[in-house]
């Protein structure tokens, strides 16, 4: 029961540092019950299967906090209107295995090589698996330590530097001190060691959060300019409204919505993820003969000076089979159809400008390694909610240049706001403020559209720039170069947010280097992980 107990408070901890609810300071000794019923169980039990209760009391602390933190995935629904059980059970019990084979992996490394050993251990794998949580098909970077400041802005001002994954490396090096500190403790009860323990780990806590809020109080960035932004809120109910209205009805309403709220010069109209059309998607191959797209050229033509952009559903065809994107899919003998969630940039008398969402949402908007995963499931993924096709994606970020005025806009589509060094790459293109278009009402009102907002603020710190972000229920929001929310609307309004943003151009040290930290750690995990190897290689060659 003592393991138990340890392994609950561990749960508990993790939770409740968690946004937008909790209390993040939680999280830096969220880890020390855990690493205490690992050692206790590893060195202090006579259990038979010690791993497997490892394994095993690991996974029920990483489901708890999973179910905790994002069991808001239940607000999702199935086509019929009910709730998909399987949109919740799946990633939860997925997740928290992931986290436990990393854990586990901790676990037989320390065994093998010494408790001090294994936590630098700890560290690498863990940070290793962030990276990589980021950027395979499966991703579903939620959880991440780095991410657990995110409502509190003025602490993590230091993120401009080493990122949201650099937050994760503190947490994890602070709950391995603190460890430390209490193992020492225990086994030798020396007052001096304590006290130096201690004080080491109190400056690693205060000394980060002291530097940001000095970044914070003299941030005096000069921006090269600022745009009028008018963002649309049409709180459009994705289940009902979206496919039951006719396309042209749900683009007058946003238009009017426009309209109605047009006080004084606009430089940009931005609209949320996949506003147009209602049902179906526009054709990408016939984008200056749309009806619907030259009605909102119409609309910039009574607004001199003005762009509009907005998501999309969009789609090309294909009529020959050869060099087909891995994406398409056929529709009946001789044609075929790739479809994307996109952003577009419309100006009047130019092209139609089309960005397609990089990061898809696993089993919603792609197939997971759908080569190997298909033919084992079938239309098994539908039956649970999901998907038995991929979007087609865009392999390089692109920044939408305006010939009015200065800016250079971002197109973030939704889900892809959660990943730093990727929101990085639209900076480098030349972007001066980030359009964050996105639609959260999936969930319904719960926590999910809530720390996604907030999740937000950290790519404003690490890119320093600002953000307007276009929600369809909301929360749409204007958020300052410091990550500060100045503005922002009430979930589930017909509204409009305008904001004055601020263009900057400079690069950030996160921007330039992205991930430095977790490339550190994927490194430092190959030396440790032959250094093992070489010791064990030793040791066979001296008992032979």
């Amino acid at each position: 029961m003592k393991y138990v107990l340890l392994t609950l408070i561990s749960a508990m901890l993790l939770s409740i540092s968690w946004p937008t609810y909790g209390v993040p300071f939680f999280i830096f000794f969220a880890l020390v019950p855990l690493l205490m019923m690992e050692h206790g169980v590893s060195k202090f039990s006579n259990y038979n299967r010690k791993s497997w209760i490892v394994f095993g009391l690991s996974y029920l602390c990483f489901v708890i906090w999973n179910v905790v933190t994002t069991g808001w995935l239940y607000g999702s629904k199935n086509p019929d209107g009910s709730h998909s059980m399987m949109a919740v059970i799946f990633p939860v019990l997925v997740n928290a295995l992931l986290y436990s084979l990393v854990f586990q992996c901790y676990h037989w490394y320390k065994n093998a090589q010494g408790t001090y050993w294994g936590l630098a251990f700890l560290i690498a794998i863990w940070m290793s698996f962030e990276k990589f949580h980021l950027g395979w098909e499966l991703t579903w970077p939620w959880l991440n330590l780095g991410n657990v400041f995110a409502d509190y802005p003025k602490l993590i001002q230091w993120y401009d530097t080493l990122g949201a994954t650099g937050g994760s490396f503190w947490i994890l090096l602070i709950n391995v001190l603190i460890f430390y500190t209490v193992r020492t403790w225990e086994a030798g009860r020396k007052r001096k060691d304590l006290i130096k323990n201690t004080s080491i780990v109190g400056a690693l806590i205060i000394i980060p959060m002291i530097i940001s809020i000095i970044k914070f109080n003299n941030f005096n960035e000069k921006p090269i300019g600022s745009v009028n932004v008018l963002m649309l809120q049409p709180d459009l109910d994705p289940y009902a409204e979206k496919y039951s209205q006719d396309s042209l009805t749900i683009e007058n309403n946003l238009l009017s919505l426009a309209e109605r709220n047009s006080k004084g010069k606009i430089d940009y109209y931005i609209a949320p993820e996949t506003a147009l059309p209602g049902d179906g998607s526009i054709s990408e191959t016939a984008f200056e003969k749309s009806l619907i797209l030259n009605n909102i050229k119409g609309f910039l033509s009574k607004h001199p000076g003005s762009v509009f952009s907005t998501g999309i559903s969009s789609h090309k065809f294909y009529t020959n089979n050869q060099n087909l994107p891995k994406e398409a899919y056929q529709l009946n003998q001789g044609l075929w159809v790739e479809r994307f969630n996109s952003a577009i940039q419309i100006i009047p008398n130019q092209k139609v400008e089309v960005y397609h969402k990089g990061k898809l949402v696993p089993g919603v908007e792609i197939f997971p390694y759908m080569s190997y995963l298909k033919p084992l499931l079938g239309d098994a993924m539908i039956n649970l909610g999901g998907t038995v096709a991929s979007l087609g994606t865009d392999k390089e970020r692109v920044a939408f240049s305006n010939p009015f005025n200065k800016g250079k806009i971002a197109p973030i589509i939704c889900y892809e706001s959660i990943y730093g060094e990727f929101t990085t790459d639209y900076v480098k293109k030349g972007a001066n403020f980030l359009a964050i278009m996105t639609n959260d009402s999936w969930w319904g009102v719960t926590e999910g559209h809530k720390q996604l907002l907030s999740y937000a603020k950290l790519r404003a710190i690490e890119t320093r720039r600002e953000i307007a972000r276009a929600a369809n229920s909301g929360i749409s929001a204007h958020i300052n170069a410091k990550g500060e929310i100045t503005e922002d609307t009430f979930y589930g309004d017909k509204t409009t947010l305008f904001a004055k943003v601020n263009l900057y151009d400079t690069m950030t040290f996160y921007a330039r280097a992205g991930d430095l930290l977790s490339r550190f750690s994927i490194f430092a995990l190959g030396f440790l992980l032959f250094y093992f190897l070489i010791k064990r290689f030793q040791n066979k060659i001296k008992k032979a």
